[in-house]
């Protein structure tokens, strides 16, 4: 615990150069009713720790920067722990919690509210979220969301895949990488993602098992992966790889791969895993925490994390034009019950292992 506390204060350190910027709360106008006496109690507090807000991660750097220009008088402190580690941590603290917000993908969250150690907040555009993408009193909520796609490097494919049903054609044979769905979060959701495509859903999962196993059937898997292949495909060992659309973004655009690389969300169908936060019960800074969770809320704050090619989960915001066109419209993208798809996991373990294991 000393150790944590050690790390959240450097944490604060390194951000000490932003609050010499400037762009206030308090001269500008309001980004929502009550931002400025909510701004006003929180600096009484004077620090919101953050669990599990790595800043590599969904463009979290940006978000902490432009939340100490916007309100100086907030520290901000923050981990890396993981998703059920962050669980497991304020279980541990519940008597005497350090965290104020926390952040996991949403299964993760259910499982917080579960153990009650998170408190009902609703933050800003919380009514606009999908019902999906939300616990009915502000327990958790979805503040951005992350979209099964292909990752294709041009230069190893002659023609990009647009569909799943391209990827069983005989031209794309032994290009395909996947993550095992029995050990995964993504895998788990790209067969969710197969299913749509195929004519089920997150209460039918049977379609995306299936055509898994015609995709081994096909010959056109080259390896199923245990653990994220991003080396590999920025190295070019991947033709096509099937993950998150942010992963092909970065590679496209921050690690210099450029026109090598399309990411194509395919047009048969796809899901988008949520991500989630919450409000710790009785957290040391309950006005700093909701300053926090509204800003990155805010039209503003789900900005930023369009601009780190993750798309936001509030429905309507307008995209920074700076990836307006990097991250067109995608109807066909279905939002996935994080509640439901758990209860499917352990029938896509025993599907996925007959229909394609055994091809």
């Amino acid at each position: 615990m000393r150790a944590l506390q050690r790390s959240l204060t450097i944490a604060a350190l390194t951000l000490a150069p932003v609050l010499a910027q400037a762009q206030t709360v308090m001269n500008s106008p309001e980004l929502y009713p009550g931002e400025k006496a909510l701004y006003e109690a929180a600096a009484k507090e004077g620090m919101v720790v953050s669990f599990d807000t790595g800043p590599t991660w969904a463009n979290w750097a940006a978000q902490f920067k432009a939340f100490k220009t916007r309100y100086p008088a907030v520290e901000m402190a923050y981990n890396d722990l993981g998703s059920a580690a962050t669980v497991i941590a304020l279980d541990k603290a519940r008597n005497r919690p350090q965290a104020d917000t926390a952040y996991y993908f949403a299964a993760s969250a259910v499982d917080a509210v579960a153990k009650d150690v998170v408190a009902p907040f609703k933050p800003v555009n919380f009514d606009k979220l999908p019902d999906v993408f939300r616990e009915p009193s502000g327990k958790w909520f979805t503040i951005h969301q992350l979209t099964i796609a292909f990752i294709v490097n041009k230069k190893l494919v002659k023609q990009v895949p647009q569909t799943w049903a391209d990827l069983l054609k005989p031209e794309y044979k032994n290009t395909v990488v996947y993550l095992d769905p029995r050990s995964t979060g993504v895998g788990q959701v790209m067969t969710f993602g197969a299913a749509y495509a195929n004519g089920g859903s997150v209460d039918n999962v049977t379609p995306g098992i299936d055509y898994l196993g015609k995709l081994h059937k096909a010959g056109s898997v080259l390896r199923v992966v245990g653990t994220t292949p991003y080396s590999q495909f920025v190295k070019g060992e991947i033709p096509v790889w099937i993950s998150y659309e942010n992963d092909g973004m970065k590679a496209k655009y921050i690690d210099g791969l450029g026109d090598q690389v399309e990411v194509v969300v395919p047009k048969d169908g796809s899901v988008a895993a949520p991500y989630g936060i919450s409000l710790v019960k009785n957290g040391p800074n309950p006005n700093a925490g909701k300053l926090w969770l509204n800003f990155i809320m805010t039209d503003f704050g789900q900005g930023i994390f369009a601009e780190g090619f993750v798309r936001p989960s509030v429905p309507g915001v307008k995209l920074p034009a700076s990836v307006a066109d990097k991250l067109p419209p995608a109807p066909q993208v279905k939002p996935l019950d994080v509640q439901k798809a758990a209860a499917k996991k352990q029938e896509i373990d025993t599907g996925w292992a007959k229909a394609a294991v055994a091809n």
